[in-house]
């Protein structure tokens, strides 16, 4: 039997994304953050360029939309990537509100004081930042916000296990009831019971072997919403950062795009530099263009990683605007501001997910997802530098306008069935998981990585049917586990991956295949899965 508790919203992940719309709802509302492990750990601690926005008098609207518009490879939702743009200077002006202390530049007068970067595909110097902590910096903010809400209830090392729909207990509607929980310490599942649910649970980068992401990335939300009903678009997109720091001590350390927006090159292990003969915006191209390069390179010489220089910038310079990224690198033994860092792809941002429109909503009646488990349209085949965390800090806002606007016209939720675990047992072989786990992480980065083909594609496709498999019959059977129901979500995830990439003909943005390496006009729509179980939505 689980403990069952009733609150106005459940918000699932504790980022950027979840806490700022915890934080935008009004306080009379009651609310139940659910954040897998502690609250600060996620992807957004870990940001290191800074969020975009039109802050300088020299920059616009219209660049800032252009500049979106053309790294999306053609399929960005014009009007959203508008709404969004346009919300942009809002979204840092509450921040600040909040009290964000991002870097000041008193020499930049038309930026408000504030010192901006500029990163690859971006026409302008746009991007706020906190010198290379912008995450950490923000994350602390909003985290030190949060704990003082009265109205806020924290639910640390909990991981979600499904969203609880009318439509599983048999109802006609499929509107949103609640989410099952698993405490993470306690091996206990309790039943959090809401009309309205968000989905702010992050990205799906784990599923590769090779991620600057941490541990927690492994698509729940998406996974969950799927199973839940939502239909989910684009899911073949997935952005592998150009440069991560490659040190066999090192784990996931992202080396900033900033870096290469201060004039870092990259180069070949003689010391040639490459990216000028792929594009003429050289180390400044969008992501996918660089990663693609890089791993060309790579292969083609035989080289483990390739080096990304910036030591021809003043030392000074380098500590004051890198800090982080210097002292991280000089624990490895590697001073950035006399030697090139060794660095290689790695699997870093799920531009697909979990359908949402205007206002954050999921096909299912209360039922909303933010960030980087939506699909919301802004970042199309590729998301551009910096427009992700922007992502999470206006659709926050919405979601939480969109939710106190409705939810006095919800229909209570009476309760539930409590999680049933009397006919299971204790797991025999746990082995079965972890080695799981690593298969499905190694064929997906070697079959279904930065470049691709039809056969690779089938022979992922068949390893991922047989895992499929196994899991259902190992949920079915066993206790539930934090490894389980990661490992559960992670194979749905790359079935969606794979499917996705299967039905897209052609190469587009971070979808690049070798059987089909030009665009195809007649394919630059969204690429949309549905569910068997997929209800569309009535009127809001």
């Amino acid at each position: 039997m689980s403990d069952s508790h009733r609150f106005d919203v459940v918000i699932l992940g504790s980022g950027a994304a979840g806490l700022s719309v915890a934080l935008q709802l009004r306080a009379d509302i009651s609310v139940a953050v659910v954040s897998k492990r502690e609250l600060e750990e996620g992807n957004t601690r870990y940001a290191q360029g800074g969020i975009s926005a039109v802050l300088d008098a020299g920059d616009s609207i219209a660049s800032h939309v252009q500049d979106t518009l053309r790294a999306g490879g053609g399929l960005c939702d014009r009007d959203m990537v508008r709404q969004v743009v346009e919300r942009g200077p809002a979204a840092i002006a509450w921040l600040l509100d909040q009290g964000v202390q991002f870097t000041r530049d008193d020499q930049a007068k038309d930026a408000g004081g504030f010192h901006l970067t500029r990163e690859g595909g971006h026409t302008h110097r746009r991007v706020i930042h906190a010198a290379d902590a912008t995450g950490y910096e923000v994350q602390h903010t909003l985290e030190t916000r949060v704990r003082a809400r009265p109205n806020l209830a924290l639910f640390e090392n909990h991981i979600a296990i499904d969203i609880i729909t009318a439509a599983k207990l048999g109802g006609h509607d499929n509107r949103c009831l609640g989410v099952y929980v698993l405490d993470r310490l306690g091996g206990q599942v309790e039943t959090l019971l809401a009309p309205c649910v968000v989905i702010a649970t992050g990205g799906a980068s784990k599923v590769y072997l090779y991620t600057s992401n941490p541990d927690v990335s492994t698509g729940d939300g998406i996974a969950m919403a799927w199973r839940a009903g939502c239909r989910v678009a684009n899911m073949e997109f997935m952005q592998f950062h150009p440069t991560c720091l490659y040190h066999p001590e090192a784990k996931s350390f992202l080396i900033s795009e900033a870096l290469r927006g201060e004039g870092a090159r990259l180069l070949l292990p003689d010391g040639t530099r490459f990216m000028p003969a792929f594009d003429e915006r050289g180390e400044l191209a969008p992501r996918d263009i660089v990663a693609r390069a890089i791993d060309h390179e790579m292969k083609r010489i035989g080289s483990d990683c390739v080096y990304l220089d910036i030591s021809h910038q003043p030392a000074d310079f380098v500590r004051e605007h890198f800090p982080t990224i210097h002292a991280r690198c000089l624990e490895y033994g590697i001073d950035i501001t006399r030697e090139p860092i060794p660095v290689v792809p790695a699997a870093h941002y799920t531009c697909g997910g979990v359908i949402a429109d205007a206002h954050a909503r999921t096909d299912v009646h209360g039922l909303y997802a933010v960030g980087e488990t939506a699909y919301t349209g802004l970042h199309g085949a590729n998301r551009m530098a910096s427009n992700s965390l922007l992502e999470c800090l206006v659709f926050a806002e919405l979601a939480a306008r969109d939710i106190e606007r409705r939810l006095p016209q919800m229909a209570p939720v009476t309760g539930a069935p409590p999680w049933d675990e009397s006919r299971v047992t204790q797991p025999d072989e746990e082995v079965v998981v972890s080695h799981n786990w690593d298969e499905l992480r190694r064929f997906m980065w070697d079959y279904v990585g930065i470049v691709r083909t039809n056969k690779r594609l089938q022979r992922a496709k068949r390893r991922v049917d047989l895992l499929h498999q196994e899991i259902i019959e190992y949920y079915s059977n066993f206790h539930v586990s934090n490894d389980l129901l990661e490992l559960r979500n992670l194979v749905d995830v790359a079935d969606l991956i794979i499917r996705s990439a299967q039905a897209r003909h052609e190469s587009r943005g971070l979808h690049y295949t070798l059987d089909f390496p030009f665009q195809d006009p007649a394919q630059c729509t969204p690429t949309v899965l549905i569910p068997d179980n997929y209800r569309p939505r009535g009127a809001p």
